[in-house]
């Protein structure tokens, strides 16, 4: 059976830094809130507030339109050594 992973204590990091307003092109601060493969992690796991998660969801959607950040990351089409085909 796989284990659980035991996470941290839940505290919306949004909500202690006093952020207003989360903007598409900080991917630095987009970054805390996507998986492995760029996927949005749900609040139950990141500890977000409910408003700041609607904002942070929004402006991953508004970087993934502008080509920021990447839709979703395949185990597929991630190359080991990209030195191989030469």
């Amino acid at each position: 059976m796989a284990e659980k992973r035991k996470y941290s204590r839940k505290y919306c990091k949004f909500t202690e830094a006093k952020i207003d307003f989360i903007d598409y092109k900080d991917t630095s601060l987009l970054k805390y809130c996507l998986s492995e493969r760029f996927k949005i992690m749900p609040r139950r796991l990141t500890g977000t507030s409910k408003r700041h998660q609607e904002m942070v969801e929004k402006a991953i959607k508004r970087a993934r339109h502008a080509a920021i950040i990447p839709y979703i990351v395949d185990r597929k089409d991630v190359v080991s050594n990209p030195f191989d085909g030469l």
